[in-house]
């Protein structure tokens, strides 16, 4: 009679995700990073108060009160009121949604066109590559704030005005990098063995170079904002960019301006929270940087 013998049976450890480990990765390295991560938090805090802080505000950013004019800070008016008797904290609230409105909205839609530019320039080289590069290059000649004073200038002073001048000048930023990273992966062999088998020019570039190039579009995405708001709270400040009495801040430190020694409260907060916004996304942009960056250890 024979008998059976059970062998134990051996699974196959389950596939693994390249995409997934490598979004591991990251965040490992990311959280590695104390800086990143406080940059990273100050910023989610910032979006949460530009959302439900103009519902919660003890006044209206734009109630007037002359007889509480210039007040200094105290428990009523934790920031003080300005020239008007309006409470300071209430209008730095309200105006966070216009500051991060205008630098999420102008550094997004210059990312979406340079992106488009770059893969376009970098993929089909030759004269598509050098004109494109050729007005880029025009763009990228003058100072950022000075071709969006130009703009502003031509356009007229507002905040939907001082968003288009942001994106304009942003675009050949955005166009050049994902330029440099689409000519590196068109150049590698298994872009040539998808050509080889047929796929199309979209499916290349959207499915093959696309994903590819994220990483340092992401770092760039990032650290422009820091860009977009202190140029936006520039023009502001010099009469192009928000109108009173918008709570902008930059229009609201060039009215602080006027008050620094009587009250420099006024200008004090408004230029605090400028300073504040942008170095939370640059610390997270340089966060990102490392550790998008393979030659980095996790």
């Amino acid at each position: 009679m024979s008998q059976e013998v059970n062998t134990p049976s051996t699974s196959s450890p389950p596939p693994v995700n390249p995409r997934l480990e490598s979004w591991k990765t990251f965040f490992k390295k990311l959280r590695k990073n104390k800086a990143a991560m406080f940059g990273g938090i100050l910023i989610l805090f910032f979006i949460i108060v530009a959302i439900i802080g103009p519902y919660i505000t003890p006044y209206s950013p734009n109630q007037v009160n002359y007889s509480m004019k210039l007040a200094p800070p105290s428990a009523d008016h934790w920031f003080g009121t300005d020239h008007h008797g309006r409470d300071i904290f209430s209008r730095i609230i309200h105006g966070m949604k216009i500051t991060l409105s205008i630098g999420f909205v102008s550094v997004f839609a210059s990312a979406i066109i340079g992106t488009i530019i770059g893969i376009i320039s970098g993929y089909y080289g030759k004269r598509t590559d050098a004109i494109i590069m050729r007005i880029m290059d025009v763009l990228l000649a003058f100072p950022g704030i000075l071709l969006a004073l130009a703009i502003v200038s031509v356009l007229g002073p507002s905040i939907e005005n001082v968003i288009i001048a942001v994106a304009i000048f942003s675009i050949p930023v955005f166009a050049r990098i994902v330029r440099g990273s689409t000519l590196s992966v068109r150049k590698l062999e298994y872009i040539d063995a998808v050509k080889a088998l047929g796929a199309s020019d979209f499916r290349i570039i959207f499915k093959h170079i696309l994903p590819n190039v994220t990483s340092p579009l992401i770092v760039q995405t990032t650290l422009s904002i820091a860009t977009a708001i202190l140029t936006a709270s520039g023009l502001s400040f010099i009469g192009l960019g928000a109108q009173p009495p918008s709570p902008e801040w930059g229009a609201m430190l060039s009215d602080g301006r006027s008050y620094l020694y009587q009250a420099g409260h006024v200008a004090l907060f408004p230029g605090m929270m400028i300073v504040i916004v942008v170095l939370a996304f640059n610390i997270f942009g340089d966060g990102l940087r490392d550790a998008l960056d393979p030659k980095m250890k996790a």
